[in-house]
This record gives structure tokens, C-alpha cells and sequence, in this order.
């Protein structure tokens, strides 16, 4: 990286989003860079059946190995590192990249941010064996299909954890179960209603204990009871958005902390983009290939124009 450089474009975030646009911009033959911190959701998938092409299944590492190659094909330039500063800078952006021990200041006239989100993980041991296990799993639109007809926990409340639970009962599964870690629910009519007509078992005192065991995830109440046995748990305890640059720049979000952007998936600061789980709307790798996809190319039609002239 040379401090002098100015791109066109640079992408922050190596997951299904900003592999996709790095294509692109390989394609259209741009000045960009992907800065990669390595920290993308899709790596934990083991296996997923939900994406095109891939009857036979395909794993988050594959699909982003596969991706990374693609790109790479057409000479795309990925590096590993991390973007921990981000400012406007006249007409353009300058952000701070640190990669090996170094830290480098590169300008780019637009900004793509597809830095994903974190999942809040439920306390269970070792959750990365679990998830590889398929014991533990977050998200039902991706792989309830495979959950079907077992015994299923959602693990959330409020409105989220009970449309969690909700969602799997009446898609997949006439055995779920709704373990709320001790936050009451408070359920209005028109809820109780929906509990009643898809058997949602409701779970409100807290949660001593969560362990695998035999194949099976196994949830101990307190007050003691019977300990509770389920196929597969789905922790529906909400994503932290990785937004910091563009909030520090003044992009509005919506109450969830995800980014509101246009019909090109620019946000509200003028050349900053962003795809992906940081968007608001539904989280899934198709979605998010698509925001890469729009956003890469209004990039690249709008890039001989200055961000200052640019009509939003």
C-alpha cells in the first residue's frame, strides 16, 4: 500500500458482500482495494443448502474461498488488514489501514462498507463446535428446512424471539419451545393467539444452564425441574452491526443500528455505500451479493463524477 495512492473505490469487509463487489470492480477495471480484518459470518456456516447452484450443500469457508479466487482471477487486490479510521477528506475519503504492525493513510474517491455484523451468542460451551455440529444455529431462513420436524429451541425474547419462534412453528416444526432467559413476555391478545395456534411452548424463568450432550442440546431451569432436550437450539439474541466508520461520519441508521441507504445503497453521507448485514433489511447472502452488485455498479457509473456534483 502506498500512502499516495488514491483509488476509486475502497471496500472494507472480505464476506459474500464485498467479494461480490470486488468482482465487479474487477471487471469494470477500477482503481480499488479490499481490505479484509478476516471476521465475516459466513466462515461459520457448515454447511448451507439455501444458495443457488448448490443442491449438494456448500460451507461460509468455501463459498468465500471460491469467491476470493473469482475475484482474484480478474486481478482483484485483497489484502488483510483493518480500516480503523475513517474521515472525509475535501473530496474524497481517507481512511486509516493498520496490516502487519503498519498503519497507512489511503484516499479513495468512494467508499463501499460491508463490514457485516456480529452475532450475540448464546452462553453455551465451545459455541463454534456447536455451530459446526448444527446444534446450535442463527439463522432459520437459511437452514430451518434442515431442522424440520424436530424439537427446536429458539432462544430470545420480545418481539423478536417470539417472531423467531413463531416463524420456525409455522414453517418447520410443531415442537418449538421459547426459552426467554427470565425477561417476562407480556403477551398481548393477538399474541397469545399466535402462541396458542402453533403450540409455542413458552419458557420465562431463567436459564441455570445450557450444555450439548448425545447429539442434543440440553437446558436446565432454575427452581430446578426437568431438564429440558432439544434437536437443535436458534439463538435469535440479535446482530451488532459493525457500523462505527459510517456512524462516525454521520450515517443515518434506523433503530437496530443498521444503515439506511438509497436506491443505489448509498447511505446518507454522500459516496459512502454499504451492503450487506449492515444494511437494514433481510440478512442473507443472496441479499447481501445483490446490495455489492448495485452498489458496484452505481459506483463505477458515477466515479468520473466529483462527490460534490453528484446528485443523490
Amino acid at each position: 500500500m502506498h500512502p499516495d495512492e488514491h483509488l476509486d473505490c475502497l471496500i472494507i469487509g472480505g464476506g459474500p458482500a464485498g467479494l461480490t463487489a470486488a468482482l465487479y470492480f474487477a471487471r469494470f477495471r477500477r482503481r480499488f482495494m479490499l481490505v479484509d480484518a478476516g471476521q465475516s459470518r459466513a466462515a461459520w456456516i457448515p454447511t448451507s443448502h439455501n444458495l443457488p447452484f448448490f443442491a449438494e450443500g456448500i460451507s461460509g469457508a468455501d463459498v468465500l474461498k471460491r469467491q476470493r479466487e473469482h475475484a482474484q482471477h480478474y486481478g482483484a487486490r485483497i489484502v488483510s488488514g483493518r480500516v480503523t479510521a475513517l474521515r472525509k477528506d475535501g473530496g474524497c475519503f481517507a481512511a486509516a489501514i493498520e496490516a502487519d504492525d503498519v498503519t497507512t493513510e489511503l484516499r479513495a474517491s468512494r467508499v463501499l462498507l460491508a463490514s457485516g455484523a456480529m452475532d450475540v451468542e448464546p452462553c453455551l460451551p465451545n459455541v463454534p463446535d456447536a455451530v459446526q455440529r448444527g446444534l446450535v444455529r442463527y439463522c432459520p431462513i437459511c437452514d430451518g428446512y434442515e431442522s424440520r420436524d424436530r424439537r427446536i429451541a429458539v432462544l430470545g425474547h420480545g418481539a423478536s424471539g417470539l417472531g423467531e419462534a413463531s416463524f420456525v412453528a409455522r414453517t418447520y416444526s410443531d415442537d418449538v419451545t421459547l426459552l426467554t432467559l427470565g425477561e417476562p413476555m407480556n403477551l398481548s391478545a393477538e399474541q397469545r393467539e399466535e402462541v396458542a395456534k402453533h403450540r409455542i411452548k413458552i419458557v420465562e424463568p431463567p436459564i441455570t444452564s445450557l450444555r450439548t450432550e448425545s447429539g442434543s442440546v440440553v437446558a436446565l431451569c432454575a427452581g430446578g425441574g426437568k431438564p429440558m432436550q432439544f434437536d437443535v437450539l436458534y439463538a435469535a439474541l440479535g446482530l451488532h452491526p459493525r457500523t462505527e466508520l459510517a456512524l462516525a461520519l454521520g450515517a443515518e441508521h434506523d433503530d437496530r443500528g443498521n444503515l439506511v441507504v438509497d436506491d443505489h445503497n448509498q447511505t446518507t453521507v454522500r459516496g459512502l455505500y454499504a451492503a450487506g448485514a449492515i444494511v437494514r433489511g433481510l440478512d442473507q447472502i443472496v441479499v447481501a451479493m445483490g446490495h455489492a452488485a448495485v452498489a458496484a455498479t452505481a459506483i463505477h457509473n458515477r466515479c468520473v463524477i466529483p462527490i460534490e456534483q453528484e446528485d443523490k
